[in-house]
């Protein structure tokens, strides 16, 4: 746990408080409601799993989440503004249940987002479409009725386009495919059967068959950005493609009637591989010109602070 103060109760009047619940860690901020522009002035991260049951259990989520809260901060977060971003609410039922939960224990307001819709506050940007890409992928964004839209997201095994598993599975595959081809195996190919500690393609395939996990195969997704940085033509285009099935899912969101001209990206992966930003960008760009992409730079618990300054002025002015 990281804490930027000590955890004695603090007074909560004319603060506001964000929640970014993934599905690794809880990041939670108080900040003042009026200072826009400021830090939060107190902070804590703990393990989800440290406080967070299966998902799927809004109810008891609630109340764990309260006494989190409660905890850390003392009785009087009970009736400051919360927006919470949560892992695992994946469609507008799902939020407007851990929502009902929430309010009937917080006397505050309260809003409950997907967690990968605080990006787009936290950068600023109103409407946007966001792509997750780390250890999972997937594009979520709100039509015009408010409700949660989202596309791939399906999991490592079927889909997961651009993730960090995902690279791995396709740049495997597109060695095996240059050795089916009688081709001479290439600097990817090298760094593949090196991390895997195989001697050939029938060994490299044996050996991702057999380590088949997303940490597994995941961790060894730098050796793809570093191939294509020694010049490996099979890594260039495994992270091209990676690119063009992320635009693919902001296509599928535009085409079900979201209206926007932005996109933010975060993610472990994308924030930090520019070869994979730019594949992203440039297959934008070929089809959606006025649409711009934005890679996250600050932390997501700084969009739920944001959305909980939102709610904040709408109780102001709808006492």
């Amino acid at each position: 746990m990281t804490l930027l103060e000590t955890d004695s109760a603090l007074a909560l009047s004319g603060h506001v408080v964000g929640v970014d619940i993934g599905g690794t860690k809880t990041h939670v901020a108080v900040a003042r409601i009026e200072a826009v522009r400021s830090r939060p002035i107190r902070e804590f991260v703990v393990p989800s799993a440290s406080w967070r049951g299966a998902l799927g259990d809004f109810r008891a989520d609630g109340v764990a989440l309260r006494d989190l809260l409660v905890g850390h901060l003392g009785e009087s977060v009970l009736s400051a503004p919360l927006a919470v971003g949560a892992h695992g609410c994946d469609n507008t039922d799902q939020c407007r249940e851990l929502e009902h939960v929430l309010r009937r224990l917080f006397t505050g307001p309260v809003v409950v987002v997907n967690d990968s819709e605080l990006m787009a506050p936290a950068m600023g940007v109103v409407r946007a479409i966001g792509v997750v890409v780390g250890t999972g992928s997937i594009a979520t964004a709100r039509d015009g009725g408010g409700e949660l839209l989202t596309a791939g997201g399906w999991g490592w095994l079927l889909g997961d386009e651009g993730s960090a598993p995902a690279l791995v599975r396709d740049a495997t595959r597109a060695v095996l495919a240059h050795l089916d081809r009688g081709e001479a195996i290439d600097v990817l190919g090298q760094r593949l059967l090196a991390a895997f500690a195989a001697r050939d393609g029938a060994e490299l395939a044996l050996a991702v068959t057999r380590a088949a996990s997303a940490g597994a195969w995941g961790v060894h997704a730098p050796e793809v950005f570093t191939a294509a940085d020694e010049g490996s033509a099979i890594a260039v285009d495994v992270i091209r493609n990676a690119g063009g099935e992320l635009a693919g899912l902001v296509d599928q969101l535009l085409a079900r009637g979201v209206r926007t001209n932005a996109v933010v990206a975060g993610g472990s992966v994308i924030e930090r591989q520019p070869r994979l930003q730019n594949a992203l960008r440039s297959a934008l760009v070929r089809h959606h010109a006025d649409v711009e992409l934005h890679i996250l730079s600050r932390s997501p618990v700084t969009g739920a602070v944001a959305l909980a300054r939102g709610i904040a002025g709408e109780a102001t002015n709808n006492p």
